[in-house]
C-alpha cells in the first residue's frame, strides 16, 4: 500500500525499466548504437545560424538559446533523444509523438557547450528551407551531455564505415 502511494512511483510509474548507469567502456559498445542511445533532455530551442561548423558560431547560438529561454517562463519540452546511424530522432517523453527525425547526413556539428556545460546542441540543416538550424537541449548532468555528444560523434564514425562498406562493394 505504501509502495502504491509512494510519489515517486507515480510520477516514473510501475514496471519502468530502471536507468542503468554508463559503462567505462560505452564508448567502445557498437550494439547498442545500431539499435539506437536513448537520452532523456529538455528542449530549449532553436536558432538560424550563418556557418554548418565551428565553436564560436556554436557558442553564439547556445548563448542566445538560453538568453530567449530565460525570458520565457514556460515549461521545457521533455524529449527522448535517440542517436543511431541513420541520425537523431527527438520523441516527446509524455505523448511518445514522434518531433522529428534528422538524417545523420544533415548534421554538420555537435557540441557540449562549455559554459553551459550542461547544454548539448548540434547543427542540421532543415529539411523544409535547407536553411542551418542550431538546437539546444538542456540535460540533468554535464557527464550525460558529454555523453550524448560522443554518441553522436561514434554515430557518425559508424555511418562514415557502413557508408565505405556499401560502396567498396561497387
Amino acid at each position: 500500500r505504501a509502495v502504491l502511494r509512494s510519489p515517486r512511483l507515480a510520477r516514473h510509474g510501475l514496471g519502468l525499466r530502471r536507468r542503468r548507469k554508463l559503462p567505462e567502456s560505452w564508448a567502445d559498445m557498437q550494439e547498442p548504437l545500431l539499435e539506437g542511445m536513448c537520452f532523456t533532455l529538455k528542449y530549449l530551442g532553436m536558432t538560424l545560424v550563418e556557418k554548418p561548423k565551428g565553436e564560436d558560431m556554436a557558442a553564439a547560438a547556445i548563448r542566445r538559446i538560453v538568453a530567449t529561454a530565460r525570458v520565457g517562463a514556460r515549461k521545457f519540452q521533455k524529449v527522448i533523444l535517440t542517436v543511431s546511424p541513420r541520425g537523431i530522432s527527438l520523441q516527446d517523453a509524455d505523448t511518445k509523438e514522434m518531433v522529428e527525425n534528422i538524417s545523420i547526413y544533415r548534421i554538420s556539428y555537435c557540441t557540449t557547450d562549455k559554459l553551459q556545460n550542461k547544454v548539448f546542441a548540434y547543427v542540421a540543416q532543415s529539411q523544409e528551407s535547407g536553411a542551418l538550424e542550431c538546437h539546444a537541449f538542456l540535460s540533468p548532468k554535464k557527464k550525460i551531455a558529454q555523453a550524448v555528444t560522443l554518441t553522436v560523434a561514434q554515430a557518425f564514425q559508424m555511418a562514415l564505415d557502413l557508408w565505405e562498406a556499401t560502396h567498396a562493394g561497387r
